[in-house]
């Protein structure tokens, strides 16, 4: 089976057998017209692809973790605003756990760990909240202005590891975050890798322009001040044709760095290019 590295969103509805038991009906009909709404334009907004859906669930593939997490907020967001004025036994609201993990893939359908480790964060989030994984908090970090409230280490189901576990709050920032954001004079500058293009024509020389690539990723993140996408991030645009202000903005980040690697014999050409992410000018390049 194929494997893949994809953030993983697990959403469900609260009380859905009591929702159900009262009216199936209208149910039915409030879970459609809010998956036609709301939900499916905010999952294809975000480049997210629904792997299967239940009766009272979806679980769905991002090829982003920020991207994945801008839907659930955005969802959920979404749904408080449906509800209000609707009385509490008519509302539909969900649970929404996300993760970044290794998944088996075989046909539409994906497996594993990852996918396990968001089901269990769904069963744990707060009612119309989300909770989100170690892994995911450490890289959406601040780019999406969210506040994440830490749960502690927690034991899921069937999961061997403890999981470090964060709740999402959709409440506006606090107001001496709000301030400390207007201090500060300037922004702090942060920049994204994307892997660099194999132009050898030799498939086993892959490894190296992806060696090139964690390289320049590694001794980035030594630069005190500099915030760096992490690779597994970053590698998730491999092989994919992208507008560079649009990468930009989907990581949140002032600059991106792409390049070649070309091997010839015993001669490398490395050639690198350093793009402002607002207008996608050349700030630098060279080989």
């Amino acid at each position: 089976m194929e494997r893949r590295l994809t953030a993983i969103l697990a959403a469900d509805v609260v009380g859905y057998s009591r929702l159900m038991g009262a009216n199936e009906t209208a149910t039915l009909a409030a879970l459609k017209r809010l998956r036609m709404d709301l939900i499916d334009g905010k999952i294809a907004e975000h480049q997210g692809r629904i792997v299967k859906l239940t009766g009272d669930g979806m679980l769905v593939e991002f090829p982003s973790v920020v991207g994945a997490v801008a839907c659930a907020a955005e969802v959920q967001r979404g749904v408080r605003d449906r509800n209000a004025g609707l009385p509490q036994e008519r509302r539909i609201e969900f649970r929404i756990g996300v993760n970044l993990g290794d998944v088996l893939v075989e046909g539409d359908d994906i497996f594993g760990d990852g996918v396990n480790v968001a089901a269990r964060l769904e069963s744990i989030a707060p009612v119309g909240g989300i909770a989100v994984s170690q892994s995911v908090h450490d890289h959406v970090g601040k780019r999406l202005g969210l506040i994440f409230e830490d749960m502690g280490e927690r034991r899921l189901k069937n999961i061997e590891r403890p999981i470090r576990v964060y709740s999402i709050s959709l409440d506006e920032a606090s107001s001496r975050e709000t301030n400390e954001a207007a201090s500060t004079p300037r922004e702090r500058p942060s920049i994204a890798v994307l892997p660099f293009i194999n132009m050898s024509g030799d498939p086993e020389q892959e490894y190296f322009s992806d060696g090139i690539t964690e390289d320049i990723i590694t001794d980035l993140s030594k630069v005190s001040g500099l915030f760096v996408v992490a690779r597994n991030t970053a590698f998730t645009y491999k092989g994919k044709a992208v507008e560079v202000p649009q990468v930009a903005k989907h990581l949140g980040v002032n600059f991106i760095l792409e390049g070649s690697v070309r091997k010839a014999g015993s001669r490398v050409r490395v050639t690198g290019q350093l793009i402002h992410g607002k207008d996608g000018g050349h700030v630098w390049a060279d080989r």
